[in-house]
């Protein structure tokens, strides 16, 4: 018959409540007592591998990766594939946390001391605050950002430069002569208390550069990034005076949905509005949008084996701690220049 974990407690001469605790919380119980308890685990054989290596070494051999939107988003779901391809192997699992605000964000980089239950943590796409992370840097836990504001708060990461691939791509409309382009943005509410600030809200700053570099008056639509995106920016494209001849979408996912609806509305795409995105998510390529290209997959897995690295007390290894990525942009087949007259 299998052991269990009062049997545990017995040969240990403690509580079943110690040998709970020595499992999920060994910071929280005297050297002694954990020794016993995980000696005594061993000799009947109790199914603790992970967490007798949790005692002897320091390390859970989980990795926290925090992100705001579902998991299986385009993004986090490559962003996990490529940590995984280089974790899997190297012992260690990923152990999602979604994070809603900035409340949450602080309570968790709080109690990660105390709990000790991840050996690094991977922040997605959101802003971290400079005094969140020194307390885990001398714990040695390291924080790698993955399209992460602010970069200095991290121990390594890896971005684009989401305000200068805007610009080039806002500048290629430019060249190509669109002077009427909207800009469609889901910006961070002001109102909302303990927001989250993302690196995607920054793309507008590239719009607005490019527009004031060509002398252009930046046309910016704002819409609550929910369920209802598409219906949302219909709306307040339609309710313009009149139709842009270009339209820059922060997103591949607002850009993609919108190409299709405006044909349903009777405007050919590129002849008479042009489109672009950004992210070059797998729908992008098959409905020809021009995009940014970004890659989370590749992504991941250089940021993961940094902090491979880094775990492994390799930092020499680690030549560059923050890399800001080449913008590119993929040219398809939703821009061309404008028509004289436009719909």
């Amino acid at each position: 018959m299998q052991n269990n974990i009062e049997d545990v407690a017995k040969l240990a001469g403690v509580s079943i409540a110690t040998v709970s605790r020595t499992f999920k919380h060994p910071d929280l119980v005297a050297s002694k007592t954990k020794n016993k308890v995980v000696s005594a685990a061993k000799e009947l054989d109790f199914s603790i591998s992970r967490s007798a290596s949790v005692f002897q070494t320091g390390q859970t051999y989980r990795i926290a990766m925090l992100n705001n939107d579902r998991s299986s988003s385009w993004f986090n779901a490559e962003i996990y594939e490529g940590l995984n391809q280089v974790f899997q192997p190297a012992g260690y699992d990923i152990a999602f946390y979604q994070i809603l605000s900035s409340n949450e964000r602080h309570k968790f980089f709080e109690n990660l001391p105390i709990r000790r239950n991840v050996d690094a943590v991977i922040v997605a796409s959101f802003n971290i605050s400079r005094d969140e992370a020194p307390r885990l840097h001398s714990m040695n836990v390291p924080i790698a950002g993955i399209n992460a504001i602010p970069e200095d708060a991290f121990s390594v990461s890896i971005s684009i430069d989401d305000v200068e691939a805007m610009q080039l791509i806002t500048k290629h409309l430019i060249s190509i002569g669109h002077r009427d382009i909207v800009f469609i943005d889901f910006p961070s509410s002001p109102k909302t208390v303990g927001m989250l600030h993302f690196s995607a809200t920054l793309r507008a700053k590239g719009f607005k550069r490019a527009c004031k570099d060509a002398r252009i008056n930046p046309v910016i639509i704002d819409i609550p990034n929910d369920d209802h995106i598409v219906d949302s920016a219909l709306a307040k494209l339609f309710a313009l005076d009149h139709m842009p001849t270009a339209i820059c979408c922060q997103q591949d996912s607002l850009a993609v949905p919108l190409m299709t609806c405006l044909r349903q509305f009777g405007y050919r795409i590129p002849e008479d509005i042009s489109i672009v995105g950004f992210d070059d998510i797998g729908y992008a390529s098959q409905v020809g949008l021009t995009t940014v290209h970004q890659n989370p997959k590749e992504m991941g897995a250089t940021i993961a084996e940094r902090v491979l690295h880094l775990l492994n007390g390799e930092n020499e290894k680690v030549s560059v701690k923050h890399e800001m990525l080449d913008s590119q942009i993929v040219f398809r087949g939703s821009t061309a220049p404008p028509r004289t007259e436009n719909k």
